[in-house]
């Protein structure tokens, strides 16, 4: 574990402490590891849908389309169905 220096606004320092205060953690730096945490995810899920983006724009230039009509249809391919 790396010690730490970071500098905060006053609303950002406000912020950790009353989410210390309210009990959901023990400290400051379980907030800053936790909202790092959430970053990090929320950058992995956002590369993976520009990566799916981009895979079904390619589909549909190439002509790979599928037409979903019904329901029933979309929750088939979603699952994995064709």
């Amino acid at each position: 574990m790396i010690l730490m220096d970071i500098s905060l606004t006053p609303e950002l320092e406000k912020a950790v402490e009353a989410k210390v205060r309210s009990g959901l953690y023990h400290n400051a730096s379980e907030v800053v590891s936790e909202a790092l945490r959430s970053v990090l995810a929320r950058e992995e899920e956002s590369g993976w849908l520009s990566r799916e983006a981009a895979l079904g724009f390619a589909q549909l230039e190439a002509g790979q389309a599928v037409t979903i009509e019904t329901k029933e249809q979309f929750l088939s391919l979603v699952r994995g169905g064709a």
